[in-house]
């Protein structure tokens, strides 16, 4: 909260036409904006200050410490916006509301808690070669994300078979241990597949070479957060997108699917310009939200 504090600070400032640190009259931006850690530091830590994070278990309810996160958040947006009216800017002034991820698992009673040093030093032992470890780098949260030093599609599915194969055993919520086949995870997309999937070319070397979907609930790591994100599972994916435009968006709610993506090209579209400026516009062929 201390250090969204900063941020919110900033913002206020900008709304009052000033620079971020007060002291300069700059004129209020035509575009600005922050981020919260509060809510999901608070979905992500089994405890602080006393007060249980997360959700209750056995449900998708808010526990005491994430209510208190999504009161602040409430409390700060709603700073925001009386300065908004305090300076007359409300008739001309756009906000988004949105997130860039959620967390996975939301009920806690899902959760495993896995260390994945053991499978990642299993695959080396398997699929390396001449004392060459076979996985150069990875980064596994809810997911896992390997880039391989060796790439051929015959090196990588010896590290899907590897995976595949292989049980995994984990920390519960309540502390007790719970074994799942695959790794923990559900899907394995290696090589070719993993270019595929992320709609990339398969000698585009930022893809990762390795990509496991996890079974909801499956956490790899060797601490005591109870969430996490980056994978592919729902809790994950799905946010909510709320857009107030006096004028320009009328009242009403869209059941619709929609992606985060649209935001971008709606922002330029309630400032008068063309999304079709922005490349990834033009390449991908992007919308702006409904309503607009």
């Amino acid at each position: 909260m201390q250090y969204d504090n900063y941020k919110v600070r900033a913002v206020l400032r900008w709304i009052d036409g000033l620079n971020h640190q007060g002291t300069k009259r700059v004129g209020v931006p035509a575009l600005f904006g922050m981020n919260f850690q509060t809510v999901s530091t608070a979905e992500k830590l089994k405890t602080s200050d006393g007060l249980n994070g997360g959700y209750l278990p056995g449900t998708t309810t808010p526990g005491p410490l994430l209510v208190r996160a999504l009161q602040y958040l409430n409390d700060q947006v709603g700073r925001m916006v009386n300065e908004i009216k305090r300076r007359s800017l409300e008739s001309s002034t756009a906000i988004i509301i949105s997130a860039k991820h959620g967390q996975s698992p939301q009920n806690p009673n899902q959760l495993t808690r896995i260390d994945d040093t053991p499978i990642i030093n299993g695959a080396n032992a398997v699929c390396g070669q001449n004392g060459k470890p076979i996985v150069a780098f990875g980064t596994d949260d809810d997911a896992i994300m390997w880039w391989l030093t060796n790439t051929s599609q015959a090196s990588a599915s010896c590290v899907r078979n590897y995976l595949w194969g292989h049980p995994a055993t984990g920390v519960t919520y309540s502390g007790g241990s719970r074994t799942l086949q695959h790794s923990g995870l559900r899907k394995i997309y290696t090589g070719q597949a993993a270019a595929t999937y992320f709609g990339v070319p398969k000698s585009d070397p930022r893809h990762p070479d390795v990509w496991g979907v996890v079974h909801v609930g499956v956490v790899y790591t060797t601490g005591t957060k109870i969430a996490e994100h980056g994978g592919a599972n729902p809790e994950d994916r799905d946010v909510p997108i709320l857009v107030y435009a006096p004028g320009a968006v009328a009242p009403g709610s869209h059941s619709e699917s929609v992606e985060t993506t649209q935001i971008a090209p709606t922002i330029l579209h309630l400032l008068g310009l063309n999304p079709n400026e922005l490349q990834a516009v033009r390449i991908e062929g992007t919308k702006i939200l409904p309503g607009s």
